[in-house]
């Protein structure tokens, strides 16, 4: 890699990232820590606003911008394959900033390379989520941004209906199947429940703040301490 297209890259990744590490940048840039720190210097010199020190981390200061990047041919094939299969399970309404997204890149790429792109011969059918649970996967995904309380009528495995009021933090996709990681009031636990199976999803005007032990990461760091167990 030339320098030049190096030191393009190290802003990318610093500007990509609240902190990066000395470490984590010679890792993607397969280089050592001494290039990194010599590269950063280098940067700042110009005028770049790299804030952070070696053992710290770098970050990227306010006020910085780049100029707008070109993809090369196998980035442009990446992102027509993958917006493709994420328009097939994911709701009506992100399909469709996925699709005017990819439009305004492919409108970007020189034609041939566009055409190039659009002719990758791999395709999601589009038979994912039914009209029910787009609507309620739309809901939920304005609940987890907007940080409101939500009244479910859900039912278990057996059909049986109960109904919770939680606190959405994250939806997954597992592969043909969403789930909700929420903070369940009733059971004072973390609890998942399965999109599909979400009778009604009712938005509550009431929100919620961020509290030690209900949020994400603490949920996270319980899943990864029962990985590790």
């Amino acid at each position: 890699m030339r320098r030049a297209d190096r030191l393009f890259q190290l802003v990318q990744l610093i500007r990509g990232r609240r902190l990066s590490t000395a470490a984590f940048l010679a890792e993607r840039l397969e280089v050592s820590l001494r290039t990194v720190y010599r590269d950063v210097a280098d940067l700042q010199h110009q005028g770049v606003p790299i804030e952070g020190e070696a053992g710290v981390g770098y970050r990227l200061g306010s006020g910085f911008e780049l100029p707008p990047l070109m993809f090369t041919q196998a980035e442009a094939n990446a992102l027509v394959i993958a917006s493709r299969v994420a328009q097939a399970w994911i709701d009506g309404a992100l399909a469709r900033d996925v699709e005017s997204a990819l439009g305004k890149i492919l409108s970007v790429l020189p034609p041939s390379a566009r055409v190039a792109a659009e002719a990758q011969a791999l395709f999601a059918p589009g038979t994912g989520l039914n009209e029910r649970t787009q609507t309620t996967l739309k809901a939920l995904r304005d609940a987890v941004q907007q940080q409101r309380l939500v009244r479910l009528l859900y039912l278990d495995l057996e059909d049986k209906p109960s109904e919770r009021r939680v606190r959405p933090l994250a939806c997954l996709y597992w592969g043909k199947v969403w789930t909700l990681s929420a903070w369940c009031e009733l059971r004072e636990d973390f609890r998942t429940f399965r999109v599909d199976r979400i009778e009604t999803c009712e938005l509550l005007d009431e929100t919620y703040a961020q509290e030690s032990g209900r949020t994400l990461a603490d949920l996270m760091r319980r899943v990864e301490c029962g990985f590790e167990k």
